[in-house]
């Protein structure tokens, strides 16, 4: 199917996948508020999956380099959700999915270099998520089965949360899942604030003198690490799915999306740098890929952060396997079957279900995940393209000196962050190679 009939056809067919068309095939109202895309961004981004990682990235490159990169990895990313959301209707028509917004800017080209991209960072990032989720749930689960050695293995929790993310494919659109979201908001809350209250008593517990910053390994082991950090930094602000959720909201849609994103970035920074700084503070160049790995005491309170991880994690897994579902619910709207929808989408969730939860249990290497998704999938989606898009749709400042200065930022973002994308690439396949060396398949981490 090529754009244009994407654009003028299926595309603008009745989709039960996404929100923001209606039946007779035109972009319907939305009907969430700001509040809503506050809980829909903050569900996207701030996934404990996300900042957990956050500690680790920063001891592989060091508090200088570490911090610098992760204020500047906020403020573009925040800036380029704004300008996303500005182009909603910037040429007078509503784009009810990034592939679309795209297309409507750059042609066919944008609609297929979206659609592959969203597709990667979808998949990579449920597939990183899942394994975190599976790990979350066995620490549970070695808290109070503590002597029960080997009965349940990380697998069987990867396949039990798989098995509820199935269950909850089955509603139809993002608006649907918006309590299920508001609930992960609060559990993002409650994991970040838990997370940051143990690991501050952990660190002061360890005997300071034990810990150090010093970069570990031999240089081309620090070049590769830092080149890694760079992809789990862009992992942890990726949001593929803007248009989507904008698609939900009602108008003003600009004006309310504004203001959800700041929202949701507001928690996002008060998480993000809080556990990043403390848990590199407390733990050093020794913390684990995973923060609360690196976790002791107190036992109970990081049982409720796993919890909390694995209520957030769910919605977010949602939110991101939309657009995978959209590409199926296309097609079967193309050969007619709608009237046998609802056994139709059974069968693709269950088919996808079954793919990311084979690829999880088979390589449960969250770390190395987290990296080449927020390399591949969300580098180019959430700081390349938003920047050119910006420059090409001409939504540019009038004052003259102005309009250079952000048109010079935006060439900046664009070409430093698609060199970013390369190295962090290469970092992290790198660092699977190496995994996949040292473990077998199925290998209970």
């Amino acid at each position: 199917m090529s754009p244009a009939t994407a654009r003028g056809g299926a595309q603008e067919d009745y989709q039960p996948g996404e929100a923001g068309v209606d039946k007779d095939g035109g972009a319907k109202e939305g009907k969430g508020t700001w509040r809503h895309a506050a809980f829909h961004v903050a569900t996207t981004i701030a996934t404990p999956a996300a900042y957990a990682p956050l500690p680790f990235a920063l001891a592989s490159l060091g508090w200088p380099l570490g911090v610098c990169c992760l204020v500047i990895g906020t403020l573009v990313t925040w800036c380029s959700s704004l300008a996303v959301a500005s182009l909603w209707q910037w040429n007078g028509e509503k784009h009810t999915s990034y592939r679309l917004l795209a297309q409507s800017i750059f042609g066919p080209w944008g609609y297929w270099y979206v659609s592959f991209f969203q597709q990667v960072a979808s998949v990579g990032n449920n597939i990183a998520i899942q394994i975190a989720a599976g790990s979350s749930l066995k620490a549970v689960y070695k808290h109070y089965y503590a002597a029960d050695h080997g009965a349940m293995t990380l697998q069987h929790f990867i396949l039990l949360f798989g098995m509820l993310e199935l269950f909850l494919s089955q509603l139809p659109d993002i608006h649907s899942l918006r309590w299920v979201n508001a609930t992960c908001t609060a559990s993002t809350i409650g994991f970040a604030g838990t997370a940051i209250g143990v690991t501050i008593y952990d660190g002061y517990r360890i005997d300071r003198n034990d810990v150090g910053y010093s970069l570990q390994g031999s240089t081309a082991t620090k070049v590769f690490r830092g080149f890694n950090a760079l992809g789990t930094i862009a992992f942890s602000f990726g949001d593929a799915m803007l248009p989507e959720i904008q698609s939900t909201v009602r108008e003003p849609a600009t004006t309310n999306m504004y203001k959800g994103v700041s929202t949701a970035y507001t928690l996002i920074v008060v998480s993000y740098w809080t556990l990043a700084f403390s848990g590199y503070w407390a733990f050093g160049s020794g913390v684990q890929p995973y923060i609360l790995s690196s976790l002791t005491v107190p036992r109970w309170a990081i049982v409720m952060a796993n919890i909390f991880a694995v209520v957030q994690i769910t919605g977010c897994f949602q939110i991101y396997c939309r657009p995978t579902y959209a590409h199926f619910e296309e097609r079967i709207q193309a050969k007619n079957m709608a009237y046998r929808a609802w056994l139709w989408r059974l069968m693709y969730t269950s088919a996808y279900m079954a793919t990311i939860t084979l690829v999880a249990a088979a390589m449960p290497f969250f770390g190395d995940f987290v990296s080449v998704c927020g390399a591949v999938g969300f580098t180019p989606l959430d700081f390349v393209l938003p920047a050119l898009a910006f420059l090409k749709a001409g939504k540019l400042p009038k004052n003259l000196g102005l309009r250079r200065t952000v048109k010079a930022l935006c060439c900046a973002v664009a070409v430093l962050f698609s060199a970013i994308g390369v190295l962090a690439c290469i970092g992290a396949i790198r660092a699977i190679v190496l995994d996949v060396k040292t473990y077998k398949f199925f290998h209970d981490m």
